[in-house]
């Protein structure tokens, strides 16, 4: 099943599709709610949704990132592969919707960059979850894209203002549920800036896989349904490159993580 939100008639609509026709829920469900277990009554919605009626599909209660997830980023980085997950908290706030528009302000800062990414939602409260127990407590999944100032992580040496920004973490437009989702460890995810190519990888590279993120994480800290996990980016982000590369107002980025869903966001100065 495929859950959304769309903007209709100056009102959020939770909608589900089975691949063949698309419904809306009447009774002011919210996909949390589903997430958490609700049943709602669907009504059939007569038609398949525009693209750009997709508004954020909710808001997590937690978005748990991780850094440095990817060989190839790993080495593009010139940086020791991770012993364990490098986790920082990537703040609820920061979440909007796949067409929404990512806002810089350049008193803040300069170095905005990108990091297309597979999200993982989670469906069952869980804590101290074995690895082979963690694709139980697995919704679905989501398309993200974890903006970062890279001038705030270098001040700060920490990553809470650098990675959770306003703005900063464009989600969906869909969350995919899992059983639609045979194998998260083989799934492309790309990035364009402009109509360029920026990014292109798989998630066979990751380091830590989706299950051992999830048991990780649930090591420290209770998860909860509608938590978002955050695992990480192939390499192609702009700080990284020579010459640096970072958004700027009037800039578009496009992420496809494939199979999940696509975003396209324009961003705009304050």
């Amino acid at each position: 099943m495929r859950y959304g939100t769309l903007r209709l008639e100056r009102r959020r609509v939770l909608v589900a599709s089975d691949g063949t026709t698309w419904r809306k829920a009447g009774d002011g469900t919210s996909l949390l709610d589903v997430i958490g277990g609700a049943r709602p009554s669907w009504t059939p919605l007569g038609r398949d949704p525009v693209e750009t009626e997709f508004a954020l599909p909710y808001r997590p209660p937690t978005i748990f990132g991780i850094g440095l997830n990817y060989r190839d980023t790993v080495r593009e980085m010139g940086w020791d592969t991770p012993k364990v997950p490098y986790l920082f908290p990537k703040l609820s706030s920061s979440a909007i919707g796949p067409a929404d528009d990512i806002v810089v302000d350049t008193a803040l800062t300069t170095r905005v960059d990108w990091e297309a990414e597979l999200g993982v939602v989670i469906g069952t409260r869980c804590r101290n979850i074995d690895v082979s127990d963690a694709m139980g407590v697995v919704f679905g999944y989501i398309a993200a894209n974890d903006i970062s100032a890279r001038d705030l992580q270098a001040e700060d040496g920490q990553w809470v203002r650098g990675k959770g920004l306003d703005t900063f973490c464009p989600l969906g437009p869909l969350v995919v549920t899992a059983d639609e989702v045979v194998a998260p460890q083989a799934i492309g995810i790309r990035t364009r800036r402009n109509g360029t190519l920026v990014q292109d990888g798989t998630t066979a590279d990751m380091i830590f896989t989706v299950p051992e993120l999830i048991s990780y994480c649930s090591r420290f800290f209770t998860l909860h349904p509608g938590d978002v996990i955050l695992t990480g980016t192939p390499a192609g982000s702009g700080d990284a490159r020579t010459p640096r590369i970072s958004l700027r107002p009037g800039d578009t980025i496009e992420i496809e993580v494939e199979g999940i869903g696509q975003q396209r966001n324009t961003v705009v100065g304050r």
